[in-house]
């Protein structure tokens, strides 16, 4: 089992190590359980459950964890499409709720392993809030490591927190400025989901979907970034990510639902990228019937990592 802790790659952007039994400075967006057992119950750290669809179920979680539902009220219930981000307002109260103040520092996991939890990770980037990372390889790492965990409660019962979402722009993209990206030379827009449903051989798991993706887009599934339920280090990322893009293009993602492309946008923060957007309605939205374009089969761009894809649901 790995115990590495990831640091942030960002030139300019020195390490920042924490200093005493409380939760301190993260090392980076990215920490492992040789990080975090050390500091459970630490004053001020919170740890926050994302897993979304079967594994929201689980029975077990890491002590005093909070459920962020990403299936439920972390997500716009007006939006036409799963897993939209709600607004700042709504954001917000639903992280008060959740007991999180705006001094805390935040860990963030799912029973999966590597799969929604960078949703939630990038959700409060995007409202402005910095000191959150993922726990490398997640409930699946903790309970191999033998490490205590306690029953699941239905829901956090505490006190309120004091957050407050202050939202920043460009970390989310809309259809239109997606459609924009496909024919700009300094753009790319990678494609999360597994090879088949990317090439349109595979059905879409949603029902009314077209099959297939948008013509340019880089298909690069998420699984590619992992190996043993562990993010690859952080020099084999750089290489999967030089091989689907030059590093100066704004990189664009796209999955199922807005999920798993966010595994790729920790991937290619972790490679040293930088100007990163997700598609908040990926392939929900672009694959519905419509006017926006769609090809099926291989692209000759594709990436191909040397490592399995994974994709367990339709996120």
């Amino acid at each position: 089992m790995s115990t590495r802790s990831v640091p942030d790659q960002a030139p300019g952007h020195p390490q920042e190590r924490p200093s005493g039994p409380t939760a301190g400075c993260l090392p980076g967006p990215l920490v492992d359980i040789g990080w975090l057992g050390p500091r459970l119950g630490a004053e001020r750290l919170v740890l926050l459950d994302a897993s979304v669809g079967a594994h929201r179920g689980v029975a077990e979680r890491l002590p005093g964890a909070r459920p962020f539902d990403l299936d439920g009220e972390l997500s716009d219930p007006a939006a036409p499409v799963p897993h939209t981000l709600p607004g700042a307002d709504a954001f917000t109260a639903a992280v008060r709720g959740l007991g999180l103040d705006d001094e805390d520092t935040v860990v963030v996991y799912d029973a999966a392993g590597i799969y929604s939890a960078a949703r939630a990770w990038w959700m409060l980037r995007a409202m402005g809030f910095d000191r959150a990372a993922v726990l490398d390889g997640g409930l699946p790492a903790w309970r191999e490591a033998g490490l205590p965990v306690e029953p699941r409660p239905a829901a956090y019962d505490g006190p309120r927190g004091s957050f407050s979402a202050r939202p920043r722009a460009g970390l989310f993209a809309g259809g239109a400025e997606v459609l924009g990206a496909l024919s700009d030379p300094a753009a790319v827009v990678l494609d999360a989901r597994a090879r088949g449903r990317y090439a349109g051989t595979a059905p879409e798991p949603r029902p009314g979907l077209r099959g297939g993706h948008m013509p340019g887009a880089v298909n690069l599934p998420f699984g590619d970034l992992l190996r043993d339920g562990l993010m690859r280090p952080a020099n084999e990322l750089q290489e999967v990510f030089h091989a689907a893009a030059d590093r100066g293009q704004r990189l664009y993602f796209s999955c199922g639902s807005g999920v798993t492309a966010c595994v790729l946008a920790l991937g290619a923060h972790l490679a040293g990228h930088r100007d990163l957007a997700v598609y908040d309605g990926s392939w929900s939205e672009w694959g519905l019937p419509s006017a926006l374009p769609v090809v099926t089969g291989e692209e000759p761009g594709a990436a191909h990592a040397d490592a399995p894809a994974q994709e367990p649901t339709a996120h």
